[in-house]
């Protein structure tokens, strides 16, 4: 069959193209197949053809050719846009024209958590338990199945988004309306990217831009810069592509690459498969840019033969990509902004953390980093052992599975002070004592599509099990311990080498497939390790093969957190601490008393590659997606409402109909002034998306916790702030309600603000209540890359809920910028140098901001006036981020959705 393509080569006058990298000549195709004089147009077609690699501030469209999910982002998408139907159809419009106009997959995976964990039915009790809690959830994305045109569910069970994406979603080039075009999307998952390594421009926007992009709207952003990222050489033996990942995950967060592409060249690409490519692409969120690109080659193309792809669909990418400029030969001539070198033959065994993934740690360095560590980040306070009572234990009580503290001493546990320094507490089970301290690992998880997507990694801590139990080693008692695959093909390799046993024999049982730790579903520490953690106020650890490792995330009350290769996470939790140096002491002792090192179990990479060539087989992945939209039993049962418009309850915990778009007028009110506001929160560098808005657990007095318990939702069913964004009465309540989020308008750590002028420290969804009954509007105070993370609009979302007018920032990360936008915040940065500490700005103020009434043009100086209690004032300008036309646009609209609502009920 003959296609219709839009063709590169006859733009390409001068050699034009011939310099473009590739990830700006499949924006330029974009543009060129997708022009329509209007949305579209010359203009923007010449800025890219004439790509400036110093940058530009011109806006360019994007049109991607299909949507991918996943629930925690993807429930709130489908309530938005069933809400706006439902809006539609209370205008006498016909609601079934809000449907996507592109292709949507939606990939549950978001939502298992660790309840069960180290046997053979963890597996099935934690699928059990995660029906049993998002029942109401699960239903929501059965009606939006039937009841969307272009949507399709791939239920829970079956995968990990991105690992669904790589191994089966991802065409490379797409064959539709007698058109060949390359494989493009967006996804409302920050590490989307991850589909960069087979060649697929992808990256992760906020469910807002998601949903605007689904409903048939442009994403319009800034033509990028792109840094060339070479890589050179070969990584050297005993290193994995993990360290290789953290490696570069420092050295372009150092270089700064946000809002930027990174497009990778240079000979080690030779060297890289594509399960190696996508592991540094997923971690694309982490070096703070938009892609890490790697251009179509040979290598492409056998992962998609070892992957089953049709032969047909292979040659259709190889024809297109060679016709159409679009293959790597590694010849090219690319200009790019700048390049970054890597020699992958200095890379080292490498760790990340405590708490950011950039913080890259050397194995053989972490011992000495977690002193440091332990007295600089967490201020520790040791407690003389002469103040506690020696007789206090943790005791087994009468069921086996539920630890107490011992009547003799019940509200204190034994805390000690080891001569190292470290805080500890002895704890007692089935009769054998052990000492938990500082540094203590309680969490060990290999999970992620990060790593578990790379079966060199994942068949190396089989491997390191296996050895680990030869040499006599066992996962030491305290370590909560989980296998969680990014797909089903994984446990097939797995199983059929036989590593799956050895894993099983060290605990690292299956526990779903899905995103377990890395997101916040660790599940409950066994209620012993919870009890001496909080009573003994230790600072222990987890460690996971995972990309995020942000305060909180992993577990409320582990404040150590460090990302490695799947390998070092079985390496570890046989050690059971990080404050050890692996490379030279010993993981352990065998029974006859003999050290055991880390080289002995670990696995040379022909040992690896051996059993990859034996276990790995086409017809697994075949197999694993000829059923992936099926499901099993529990879902294939599940009953869900039908028809067009969704049916709202009242009794509802987990679906209550989204408030934005309510009633909405038909026109846009005229952009007004801010006056009066007061700072909500003064907040300093770094403050990521899950500070904003977390995913994880949340405890009963929180305000959330609260609203809960008011609708007769029971402790054990409250689940995770994720899984409750489908309620915005949840979702305001839980914004800024990250337990380790620092607010220096309070002096307790947490969700907590001072209430302005009554000086009364409360938490910030109070606060925020009594603010709007005094039509009080709020400001927040930022400083550098504020919102980093995950692309959670629920960050924006909960922020405009609470009444938030403007952050004022020194700097934003993208999706959280475009995300404030896209819910009518205003964003506004500080002036090059300032800062609100410059300008001597404690939060106590009162602000106005003027300039938006008489007009907004992209990047606009706005004013500032704070008003000191004592009548005086500090004035400054501010860079209004609103980045182009359209952006203001969606700002004074309220929003991008609001936006694309008021223009359908127009035109319609």
């Amino acid at each position: 069959m003959d296609y219709k393509i839009a063709s590169l080569k006859e733009h390409n006058q001068n050699g034009k193209v011939d310099r473009l990298p590739f990830s700006i000549r499949i924006l330029l195709e974009n543009i060129l197949r997708n022009h329509d004089g209007f949305a579209i147009t010359d203009a923007h077609r010449d800025t890219v053809l004439n790509w400036d690699p110093a940058g530009t501030k011109a806006d360019i469209p994007y049109k991607p050719a299909r949507v991918l999910m996943q629930d925690f982002t993807g429930v709130p998408a489908v309530v938005d846009v069933a809400s706006i139907r439902s809006e539609v159809i209370r205008k006498g419009k016909d609601g079934s024209k809000i449907n996507p106009a592109i292709p949507v997959d939606l990939v549950i995976d978001h939502s298992v958590q660790v309840d069960f964990y180290g046997t053979t039915y963890a597996y099935a009790r934690n699928v059990e338990y995660e029906y049993n809690r998002n029942k109401e959830r699960y239903e929501v994305l059965k009606w939006a199945q039937q009841a969307f045109d272009n949507f399709t569910v791939v239920p829970p069970g079956m995968g990990i988004c991105h690992q669904v994406n790589l191994e089966y979603l991802a065409k490379g080039v797409i064959e539709r309306d007698g058109w060949a075009f390359p494989d493009t999307l967006v996804g409302t998952d920050s590490h989307t990217p991850m589909v960069n390594g087979i060649g697929v421009v992808g990256w992760g926007v906020g469910g807002i831009e998601a949903e605007a992009a689904i409903l048939g709207q442009p994403i319009y952003f800034t033509c990028p810069k792109v840094v060339g990222l070479k890589l050179t050489g070969e990584l050297p033996k005993g290193t994995t592509s993990t360290d290789m990942v953290l490696t570069i995950t420092q050295l372009l967060r150092e270089h700064g690459v946000v809002g930027q592409f990174v497009e990778v060249f240079g000979d080690g690409l030779d060297h890289l498969t594509v399960p190696d490519r996508a592991t540094i692409s997923n971690m694309s969120p982490e070096f703070g840019c938009t892609v890490t690109y790697f251009p179509i080659d040979d290598q492409t193309l056998d992962y998609m033969r070892r992957t089953n792809r049709p032969q047909k669909q292979i040659e259709l990418v190889e024809k297109y990509c060679k016709e159409n400029m679009l293959w790597r030969t590694g010849n090219e001539s690319i200009t790019y902004s700048n390049v970054v070198e890597l020699d992958l033959s200095t890379v080292e065994p490498t760790v990340s953390g405590p708490k950011r993934p950039q913080d890259k740690i050397l194995v053989r360095n972490l011992k000495e980093k977690f002193e440091d560590l332990l007295h600089s980040e967490f201020e520790r306070k040791y407690i003389p052992i002469k103040s506690r009572k020696e007789s206090a234990w943790l005791e087994e009580g009468g069921s086996g599975t539920e630890f107490t503290w011992s009547t003799a001493q019940k509200e204190e546990p034994n805390v000690v002070v080891k001569e190292t320094g470290l805080q500890s507490v002895k704890i007692k089970r089935r009769n054998k004592e052990y000492t938990l301290s500082d540094g203590s690992i309680v969490i060990a998880a290999i999970t992620s599509c990060t790593n578990t997507s790379n079966p060199s990694v994942m068949i190396g801590a089989g491997l390191v099990a296996r050895k680990a139990i030869e040499h006599g080693l066992d996962v030491k008692p305290w370590v909560k311990t989980s296998l969680a695959p990014g797909s089903k093909v994984v446990t097939d390799y797995l199983r059929r080498s036989g590593l799956l046993t050895d894993l099983e024999a060290l605990k690292f049982h299956v526990v779903g497939y899905g995103c377990t730790s890395c997101i916040g579903n660790s599940g409950p520490l066994p209620p012993d390790i919870d009890e001496a953690v909080t009573k003994g106020e230790l600072v222990v650890s987890s460690v996971l093969s995972g990309n995020r490792n942000f305060e909180a995330r992993v577990h409320p009350k582990v404040k150590m957190n460090f990302l490695m290769s799947p390998m070092l996470v079985v390496a570890y939790a046989l050690a059971g601490r990080t404050d050890i140096n692996l490379m030279e002491e010993p993981l352990g002792y065998d029974p006859n008393g003999q050290e055991v090192y880390l080289k002995d179990i670990w696995p040379s990479q022909d040992e690896i590659n051996d059993i990859m060539l034996q276990a790995l087989k086409p017809e697994d992945f075949e197999s694993a997606y000829s059923v992936i939209f099926d499901g099993e039993e529990q879902w294939q049962k599940l009953e869900a409402p039908a028809g067009t418009n969704y049916e709202w309850s009242d009794e509802s915990t987990y679906i209550k109909e989204a408030p934005f778009f309510k009633d909405i007028s038909s026109d846009a009110a005229p952009g007004q002034d801010i006056k009066g506001a007061r700072v909500l929160l003064k907040l300093g560098d770094s403050v990521t998306t899950d500070h904003i808005s977390p995913a994880g657990s949340f405890s009963a007095d929180s305000p959330a916790g609260q609203y809960l318990i008011e609708n007769g939702v029971k402790r054990p069913m409250f689940n995770s702030y994720g899984s409750r964004r489908g309620n915005h009465e949840v979702m305001m309540r839980g914004t800024f309600a990250n337990v380790r989020i620092k607010n220096e308008l309070s002096p307790k750590e947490g969700g907590f603000t001072n209430y302005l002028p009554k000086d009364i420290i409360m938490p910030v969804y109070d606060a925020a209540m009594e603010y709007q009954k005094n039509d009080t509007p709020l400001i927040v105070l930022a400083g550098k890359e504020y919102g980093s993370g995950s692309s959670r609009d629920w960050a924006a979302k909960g922020t405009t809920l609470l009444g938030v007018k403007a952050v004022i920032a020194d700097s934003y990360e993208r999706i959280h910028r475009s995300n404030l936008v896209g819910m009518g915040v205003l964003p506004l940065e500080f002036d090059e140098g300032e800062n609100a500490d410059t300008h001597g700005l404690d939060g106590t103020e009162t602000y106005s901001i003027t300039g938006i009434e008489s007009g907004l043009t992209p990047g606009k100086k706005i004013h500032v006036i704070a008003e000191k209690a004592d009548g005086s004032k500090k004035e400054f300008d501010a860079i209004a981020r609103l980045d182009s036309e359209i952006e203001i646009e969606y700002y004074l609209n309220g929003g991008i959705l609001h936006y694309v609502l008021r223009e359908f009920v127009k035109n319609n």
